[in-house]
């Protein structure tokens, strides 16, 4: 690292603040923090076991619901550590390129949880639209092609923000990140020099995977929606209603949180910069919380599962 005309070059080093403004309360609002990500590890660790063990949750709605797990518990582990030894122990250094990888690795997480929830969409349309044609359309090849396609989708896409500003960007302003994770703008922020083309491929990442991925699955619900409606016996229609209630939830949960902290971001100019990143946290840490409640909630085969589970133990 060196230091040229008040400018770094080439930082290996960089200091994530935290929540700026808010740095003499952080180790109370790490306590919150820590306690939601251990209920999002034991909530979908939960349901990843009941899933795998019981055989007749292998359907693909169930399976989704596994990647979707398995993709939660990643995110909130590759945030979650680091933000509390930056609370806790005062221990706010990162080295450069650790901090690129987690920067990659939580716009690949988010992307893929993006691309599961449009199949899980897809699942439902053909489940409730054309449900003698279910179990022949949506196959276990089928599954695993989606998985594989879903995740490198979003490796592919994510992976120039990384490479741009690894190529690109070689001095620096300050080494220290207003943040309390390595998020892309707050690093491209950083740069000395132009970063339009960063800014540019960044929005072209979001509306590309989250937009598509959105009007697909609001196209699917819409059709979703007519089916049921047309059906002639009320309990029919309750009965298709309820099986994406649960998706419902959880989509409307994942895109508002994303659409606001996206929003207030981009022009919240005058909104403290706390608000932006406790916004920016939520994000990424309550949809990994609600997600298995919500399932566990409104799924019967779940919540059977569940009780079943705790009522064994108390009988032991």
């Amino acid at each position: 690292m060196y230091k040229l005309n008040s400018t770094v070059f080439m930082p290996s080093v960089l200091t994530l603040i935290g929540i700026p403004g808010l740095e003499s309360v952080q180790c109370w609002i790490g306590i919150p923090f820590c306690a939601v990500y251990i209920f999002a590890l034991f909530g979908n660790s939960m349901l990843l076991v009941i899933i795998k063990s019981d055989p007749s949750l292998h359907e693909p709605m169930y399976l989704f619901l596994a990647m979707l797990g398995v993709t939660d518990i990643a995110l909130s582990t590759c945030i979650l550590p680091k933000m509390l030894g930056i609370f806790w122990f005062r221990m706010p250094k990162i080295y450069f390129d650790a901090c690129l990888f987690q920067m990659w690795l939580i716009h690949t997480l988010q992307c893929i949880e993006s691309g599961i929830l449009l199949a899980m969409a897809l699942d439902r349309y053909v489940a409730i639209c054309h449900p003698l044609r279910h179990a022949t359309i949506f196959t276990h090849r089928l599954l695993t092609q989606i998985g594989v396609g879903v995740t490198l989708r979003a490796t592919l896409l994510s992976a120039p923000c990384l490479i741009l500003i690894k190529c690109r960007l070689k001095y620096y302003r300050t080494t220290v990140v207003s943040h309390s994770y390595c998020e892309h703008m707050a690093i491209v922020k950083l740069a000395a020099e132009d970063v339009r083309i960063n800014k540019i491929y960044g929005l072209f990442v979001a509306f590309s995977i989250l937009g598509f991925d959105i009007i697909f699955i609001i196209l699917s619900y819409i059709r979703i929606f007519i089916t049921v409606f047309s059906l002639p016996q009320k309990e029919a229609r309750l009965r298709a209603f309820n099986t994406c209630i649960a998706h419902i939830c959880v989509f409307l949960e994942f895109y508002l949180l994303g659409f606001f902290s996206f929003i207030t971001h981009r022009f919240g100019f005058h909104i403290p910069p706390y608000v932006h990143i406790l916004l920016s946290n939520l994000y990424l840490l309550v949809p990994p919380l609600l997600n298995p409640i919500v399932y566990g909630v409104k799924t019967k085969q779940i919540r059977d599962r569940v009780s079943k589970i705790f009522h064994s133990k108390d009988l032991s």
